[in-house]
């Protein structure tokens, strides 16, 4: 990856019935980052909290209620090119209304050594 190249960490939660085919749909739509290497995500255990609100259809839990989940944090990275079509395609195949998705802008630790 060329040092000027702009990439993007990308971190989103979702239920662990959902992960593979999340993560392979990301997959589907953006160029591999790392060399000789494809589908490349960190995955990691964590529980998402939420209240829903009236007017909301929730894929897990009730109206008025909280709810506590047990998600997968998916981790990686895309290029620039790739990222709205990365953000779509999550919007479209994640079964959350409202998915919680970070979006960092990051440098490519290649470019930082010389």
């Amino acid at each position: 990856m060329e040092g000027t190249e702009r990439i993007y960490g990308i971190s989103v939660n979702v239920p662990a019935s959902h992960s593979d085919a999340l993560m392979d749909a990301i997959d589907k739509v953006m160029e591999p980052v790392y060399p000789g290497y494809s589908r490349t995500f960190c995955i990691m255990p964590c529980k998402g909290t939420w209240r829903t609100e009236e007017g909301a259809d929730p894929f897990d839990g009730k109206v008025g209620e909280i709810t506590v989940a047990d998600e997968i944090r998916i981790k990686f990275v895309c290029r620039e090119k790739d990222l709205e079509n990365v953000l779509k395609i999550i919007d479209r195949v994640h079964p959350y209304e409202e998915p919680a998705v970070d979006v960092v802008p990051q440098i490519a630790w290649r470019s930082l050594i010389h």
